[in-house]
């Protein structure tokens, strides 16, 4: 391996590590990110480490993961009787939930269920529905974010193994 591609390595590394940061934080495009990062490795590498077929597999996951995660999120607010709006207030709840400090993740996960709970009651639900809204919420944005976190693991692995090994 030459300095550039040591160089182009450690950057695509980098923009990865965002990547699975930003799966964990909606706040940012994690698969997306792992995605862009190893497209663009294999193009300033002239698809040396990375092949063409190892890049349509991780344009395929990324595309499956990001499906996935909007379609298990609503099923799970539609299958508990949620609404539109309980599935914006989970996803604000996220974020005003990480904002807090000293919870960590915690906050995130509170904060999409409280969020969901309060903008269902805000609609006009009852207490035992919003209730059941909310936690279809949270169950929903769990299930895609662990698909996700999975997918993305997964990706970042298959790249450091094909560029190193």
């Amino acid at each position: 391996m030459v300095w550039y591609e040591i160089l182009f390595f450690i950057l695509a590394l980098v923009i990865m590590l965002v990547g699975l940061i930003g799966i964990v934080l909606p706040i940012l495009p994690g698969l997306p990110l792992i995605f862009g990062a190893s497209l663009l490795f294999s193009i300033a590498t002239g698809f040396k480490y990375i092949g063409t077929g190892t890049i349509i597999i991780f344009a395929c996951l990324t595309l499956i993961g990001m499906i996935f995660d909007y379609v298990a999120t609503s099923l799970g607010v539609k299958k508990m009787g949620g609404s539109t709006i309980g599935m914006i207030g989970a996803f604000i709840g996220m974020i005003v939930g990480l904002l807090i400090p000293g919870v960590g993740i915690f906050g995130f996960i509170i904060g999409a269920f409280i969020g969901a709970v309060v903008c269902e009651l805000l609609i006009g639900k009852e207490a035992h529905n919003a209730l059941k809204a909310g936690f279809g919420s949270f169950i929903g944005f769990l299930a895609g974010g662990v698909l996700r976190l999975v997918i993305g693991v997964v990706m970042v692995g298959v790249f450091f193994y094909q560029v190193l090994f």
